[in-house]
């Protein structure tokens, strides 16, 4: 057995109880611009980062918008959520309190916009729980990629096999196994559909933060 030395989280669908409203936003923003969405628009755009996903919308759809006004809109609707509504997960924030007990340093890697994120983690009062908030940009690629797992290692000072990533995505926690690191899958009820995969690919999986935090995985794994 290994001793964990840090924590990488993941926020949409692990920390945060906010896939379905993801899910509405694509087709509530298309809705408005007078599309109907098709039946797979989320599973499509689900592994995209923010910026991708706009330009997508713009080019399949034909959209007189540019990219950056996309963007724009959509963090226009999601703000509120993340600033008003959004919840966390049942047991997640005894969990973080936990780690922070046992002096486990701990970092979010999210595709989400890092100004939702903050909205969420200091009206939630979770903020101080990392050392901090990593999201793709120029210079870090997405979660297709494990540039911002070994990111998130650099900053938490710990090496990927002593390093866990908790993650509810399936190409999420794929990348961050192949890169080296400890994965627990985090079942979502959004991403039902890939449990099975993602218990084949991570070295444990969980249903709640309670239930992970009772198994003793703060301690070893």
């Amino acid at each position: 057995m290994k001793k964990l030395n840090g924590i990488i989280f993941d926020v949409d669908g692990t920390l945060l109880n906010s896939m379905g409203m993801w899910r509405d936003l694509d087709r509530t923003f298309l809705r408005e611009n007078g599309i109907e969405p098709p039946d797979d628009i989320s599973d499509i755009v689900k592994t995209m980062t923010v910026e991708t996903s706009s330009a997508y919308f713009v080019e399949r759809f034909g959209l007189q918008m540019t990219p950056e006004a996309v963007k724009a809109r959509i963090e226009q609707l999601a703000e509120e959520a993340y600033r008003l509504h959004l919840p966390l997960k049942a047991g997640a924030k005894a969990f973080l309190e936990q780690a922070a007990h046992q002096e486990i340093p701990c970092v979010i890697a999210s595709a989400n916009y890092p100004a939702l994120l903050h909205a969420a983690l200091d009206r939630l009062g979770i903020a101080d729980c990392f050392r901090g908030v990593l999201t793709p940009d120029t210079e870090l690629a997405g979660k297709h990629a494990p540039d911002i797992y070994l990111a998130a290692a650099k900053l938490l000072g710990t090496a990927p096999a002593e390093t866990a990533v908790i993650e509810d995505a399936l190409h999420a926690a794929e990348t961050a196994k192949a890169a080296g690191f400890y994965t627990v899958g985090f079942r979502d009820p959004y991403s039902r559909e890939d449990w099975d995969a993602l218990e084949a690919v991570c070295d444990q999986v969980t249903d709640s933060w309670q239930a992970l935090g009772d198994a003793g995985f703060l301690q070893y794994f």
